[in-house]
């Protein structure tokens, strides 16, 4: 049995919530989002809040049920504060700059490395090393950061290239030289 999905969502100020059929629609501030609900879980508004329940008795629904509650809940809580990820460059001649919408990473490489970001995510940088991904889309902006973290994650032996905020790196010892 699910702790996680018998918490009821609570419905902030700001959010409107709608209900049609299995599909679950949140719209707020930060834009809109939508979650498909599975038939197994049943989804009503109840008291300003969101309540889901399980519909039959099996491990799957048991499954489906906690997921199910944390996606709809990402939904609400994206559209009203949004989501962000921070990451950092680092090793000698890493930088990044925004141009236009587009984020242009120079990383060692012979040329440049541009990313465009979806719809609905924006990429700030800040002192050349520091890139934000901000959207109301949980997912969608872990994705954007790890594609960008992708494009030259950290290496163990001098720790360069691009991590997480507070991302700790595990390094290794280079050679021991001669004796």
């Amino acid at each position: 049995m699910s702790r996680i999905g018998k918490k009821p969502i609570d419905i902030p100020q700001g959010v409107e919530v709608k209900i049609d059929g299995q599909t679950v629609t949140a719209k707020g501030p930060q834009g809109e989002e939508t979650v498909e609900v599975r038939p197994e879980i049943a989804v009503k508004i109840e008291n300003n809040q969101v309540v889901l329940t399980k519909v039959g008795e099996t491990r799957e629904t048991d499954a489906l049920y906690g997921l199910s509650r944390t996606l709809v809940a990402n939904a609400v809580h994206g559209v009203k504060e949004g989501f962000v990820k921070n990451l950092e460059i680092q090793g000698v001649g890493y930088r990044a700059a925004m141009e236009g919408k587009n984020l242009n990473l120079s990383l060692g490489y012979s040329h440049p490395v541009i990313v465009e970001p979806p719809a609905g995510i924006t990429i700030s940088v800040e002192a050349n090393t520091k890139i934000t991904v901000k959207g109301s889309n949980k997912q969608t902006v872990g994705d954007v950061a790890a594609f960008i973290r992708g494009k030259r994650p950290p290496e163990v032996y001098k720790g360069k290239g691009i991590r997480y905020e507070g991302e700790h790196i595990r390094r290794k010892a280079g050679k021991a030289g001669k004796k």
